[in-house]
């Protein structure tokens, strides 16, 4: 897909989720043709003219103004993952195809992996903007433990979630996963549409999955950073974590997840478990 098509997808399924009703607007008779806005309506409501949310709707966003921007994502209720986005594709719109960025990162700083590893008493990893998983303590290696021992490397969460039939059963509500993924890869993909390795994972995605393809047409896009995991564990069961999410402001695109447990609950039991069992395996293969 073209940018000039993500753009059109896009901002044509925003406009079509908000009724005349949620947008304040008198509605007159009922031979309306669309379920959400017109594009005229849009236009008024973002103060621009037809002819040019047209243009806009159309996929070309090159030399829209921040305030232009701003106002479409007043009229069509977007919230700040989506008015992220929204500014993200704006910006590609007036990058070079040529101008080729960098691919996601690959490693990580041995400074980052010291300090994941001093977090002894909760799963922790770092992972990029695609979902590799590029470092992780040994308690964030024995949580995902299907996931880590994926041929291929570095481990992903999208791949894993879509392409491993172990995760239905890892996730519990494996429809909630599947959704944010996609939603945090399109948020990406607006970011770093010229990232090669994410448009290889998207690409490998599409072709390999119809639930991963359904959910990329959607063109939903989400900040994922915090939040609950509901996981059943291969060895200790069923664990419900919280999990935050903390950029690396030295690394650009990378982040620290971190997951903990409520006191006193049974998932706190649960990772002491996991760690129990992950030091008798260690001991075991000494």
């Amino acid at each position: 897909m073209t940018h000039s098509e993500d753009v059109r997808k896009f901002l044509s399924s925003r406009r079509a989720r908000i009724t005349p009703e949620q947008a304040g607007l008198p509605v007159y008779g009922g031979n309306r043709r669309v379920t959400g806005l017109r594009r005229e309506e849009v236009a008024m409501l973002a103060g621009v003219s037809v002819d040019y949310y047209i243009r806009l709707e159309r996929g070309n966003l090159s030399g829209a103004s921040d305030s232009v921007i701003e106002s479409l994502a007043r009229a069509l209720q977007l919230d700040d993952a989506e008015t992220a986005h929204l500014f993200d594709l704006a910006r590609a719109a007036s990058v070079s195809p040529r101008a080729r960025r960098k691919g996601s990162p690959r490693t990580v700083r041995p400074s980052v992996q010291r300090v994941i590893d001093s977090i002894t008493s909760a799963p922790a990893w770092v992972r990029n903007d695609r979902g590799d998983v590029l470092a992780s303590n040994e308690l964030g290696r024995a949580l995902y433990l299907d996931m880590m021992n994926d041929p291929v490397s570095p481990p992903n969460s999208a791949r894993f979630t879509f392409l491993n039939p172990k995760a239905r059963e890892f996730f519990v509500d494996w429809e909630r996963s599947a959704d944010d993924i996609v939603a945090v890869l399109r948020s990406a993909a607006g970011k770093n549409p010229y990232d090669k390795d994410l448009t290889d994972l998207i690409g490998e995605l599409s072709t390999r999955s119809e639930e991963f393809l359904a959910r990329w047409a959607r063109h939903d896009v989400k900040y994922h950073r915090t939040g609950h995991k509901r996981l059943h564990h291969p060895v200790v069961g069923e664990l419900d974590l919280s999990f935050e999410a903390l950029e690396l402001a030295a690394d650009p695109g990378l982040r620290i997840n971190v997951y903990t447990a409520d006191p006193g609950s049974p998932s706190e039991d649960g990772l002491k478990m996991l760690a129990t069992w992950l030091a008798t395996l260690q001991a075991d293969l000494r």
